[in-house]
């Protein structure tokens, strides 16, 4: 945990730093609510939010904080997490693919008794939204957390800010 320390304080400086550009536009761009299966050990079903937070520099790069509870078939698991999601596409087309990567705090019922835990991870997402209607999409998505130890697919809705 020390080691993670020093990276999140340099993340926070340059997250600051880059505020101060016009570039970053921060704010509430959309949400979503997913549905899940975590694939490590037994399994677990899992619900997840996301809320997309701002673009970085362009408006296909998102900065998206979100949240994952597992449960069932073992301990209940948690994943609050902050990625940073680059979109192929502009949001006007049909089929958006996107790609990204964060880090996220994992935690688990008991975890004050469980050696590493709770545990700063890598994390990988490969997505895709298609146009169900307006400003709403299906979202699937692959997160590939634990440097590529645990696997997790999604399905949901997400929602955009309309222009």
């Amino acid at each position: 945990m020390t080691r993670i320390l020093p990276i999140l304080l340099a993340l926070l400086c340059w997250a600051a730093a880059a505020a101060q550009n016009d570039p970053v536009q921060l704010g509430l761009h959309g949400f979503a609510a997913r549905v899940g299966v975590d694939f490590e050990g037994q399994g677990q079903a899992l619900a997840s939010f996301a809320v997309d937070m701002g673009n970085l520099y362009t408006d296909r790069l998102r900065l998206r904080p979100s949240a994952e509870l597992g449960f069932g078939w073992g301990d209940n698991t948690y994943v609050a997490n902050v990625e940073a999601v680059y979109r192929f596409t502009a949001d006007t087309v049909v089929a958006v693919p996107y790609l990204g990567g964060g880090v996220a705090l994992f935690g688990q019922e008991g975890c004050g008794e469980i050696e590493d835990c709770p545990a700063f991870w890598a994390q990988f997402v490969l997505g895709f939204e298609v146009r169900l209607r307006n400003h709403i999409n299906w979202v699937l998505e692959y997160h590939a957390e634990d440097a590529f130890r645990r696997h997790r697919i999604f399905l949901g809705l997400t929602s955009r800010r309309g222009n």
